[in-house]
């Protein structure tokens, strides 16, 4: 049996090899610049979280690979572009982003919108070509990817995530906007493997509960380590949330109290994945994932 960690490795593979070719490149004269500053940030690495954990949850469920593949393409192309828009100076105002200068500070901020609405674009052209009306399930894939990706997900959450800036929100308040601003998008994935599995509703239901505490500790962890670790291991600004004033875990609860929460949430995903024990499935990767989530350190 292989380890969570060559599990990650098969499927981070499967994705490095298929997403430069999902991504045509076309010539200055076409609007090539756009590819061009696109590439930049789509190709700069990064973990890959979002599509491993559409694969992985495929494989689980039995989801013939080469059909789950398109899917996590497209959502790591989406994720990108959120990281594109994410850094520009009227958001985040970000000049680091996988360890390097963000798209913007390389390209120029016009050029790094159209890098993100291409990518974005782009994501959604290879969901509908994914799309076979013989197996209903990659329709249903589709739109829990664009639902996570919008209004009543991560652009939701960011819009949230800007109207709180120097408010001190309740907990309720800071649940809703992190189970948005990043849930949403790693929720999407297992939801979407859930989809061309055709799961049971119990097993769905289950890896639901698991999805929503994997994508709020992710989130609580970012907080975290945003204020305690330097630029070099995050690969991104250090201190950013304390400089704009952002609502997060440590803002709202202090450090060793936003500590207790991730562990409280992780506890709940692991509960989850008990509760899947009886249906049969392999879960060694999804319990690899929590304890990935609870020792990061970028």
């Amino acid at each position: 049996m292989m380890t969570y960690q060559e599990q990650y490795q098969k499927y981070l593979d499967w994705v490095e090899r298929t997403l430069p070719g999902m991504l045509p490149e076309r010539p200055a004269e076409e609007g090539g610049q756009s590819d061009e500053a696109a590439r930049y940030s789509l190709m700069a690495g990064g973990k890959r979280l979002r599509p491993v954990l559409l694969m992985a949850v495929s494989d689980m469920l039995g989801v013939d690979l080469s059909r789950a593949l398109p899917f996590a393409c497209a959502l790591e192309m989406i994720h990108t572009y959120s990281l594109i828009h994410d850094d520009l100076p009227c958001m985040d105002n970000d000049d680091l982003r996988r360890g390097r200068p963000t798209c913007h500070k390389v390209f120029g901020e016009a050029m790094a919108v159209l890098a993100g609405d291409l990518l974005l674009n782009r994501a959604y052209e290879i969901l509908l070509d994914a799309v076979d009306p013989a197996c209903p399930g990659t329709l249903a894939a589709a739109r829990d990817i664009c639902r996570a990706a919008g209004g009543q997900g991560m652009i939701g959450g960011q819009t949230l995530d800007l109207a709180a800036e120097g408010r001190c929100l309740s907990a309720g308040e800071l649940k809703q906007m992190h189970r948005q601003k990043t849930g949403a998008l790693l929720l999407a994935p297992i939801l979407a493997a859930a989809d061309l599995a055709k799961a049971p509703p119990d097993v769905v239901h289950l890896l639901h509960e698991y999805g929503q505490s994997a994508g709020l500790a992710f989130q609580i962890q970012d907080d975290i380590l945003d204020a305690v670790a330097d630029a070099r291991t995050l690969g991104k600004t250090a201190g950013k949330d304390s400089r704009d004033n952002k609502a997060t875990y440590v803002s709202i609860y202090g450090l060793a109290e936003a500590r207790r929460h991730l562990v409280s949430t992780l506890a709940q995903a692991r509960q989850a994945v008990a509760d899947l024990a009886p249906y049969g499935l392999e879960t060694g990767f999804l319990t690899g994932f929590i304890d990935f989530l609870q020792t990061r350190n970028h």
